[in-house]
């Protein structure tokens, strides 16, 4: 059964910093395709990053310059990295993965910035 476990959100004030990581089990991480995305009520679920099992990445424009996805495959995580983080920012933040065919998700870490 593929698993994915978020952790690292929380209250941070505007311009500060947050590490995310998710860890993924029941998958042969290193050939997944990783993603964070994140939502707020009302909205739908909007792609933040992305990377590949080739490491290659991308950013939604609103975080180019201050998140940075990695990945680290002999511990089965991938990471967010998030810098200079605004109220705007504030949203659940989800992992997801694409494999046999279906979309996996965490559960959701929240993340709070106040201004």
């Amino acid at each position: 059964q593929v698993r994915l476990v978020e952790s690292g959100g929380g209250l941070v004030q505007a311009g500060g910093s947050l590490r995310l990581s998710c860890v993924g089990s029941g998958i042969n991480f290193k050939i997944a395709t990783m993603e964070w995305y994140r939502q707020t009520p009302g909205k739908q679920r909007d792609v933040v990053a992305t990377i590949s099992a080739s490491g290659a990445t991308n950013y939604t424009r609103s975080v180019e310059g201050r998140f940075t996805i990695s990945r680290n495959n002999a511990w089965n995580r991938v990471y967010l990295q998030m810098t200079n983080l605004q109220p705007n920012d504030t949203a659940v933040y989800y992992c997801k993965t694409r494999y046999w065919s279906n979309d996996w998700w965490g559960q959701g870490t929240q993340v709070t910035v106040s201004s």
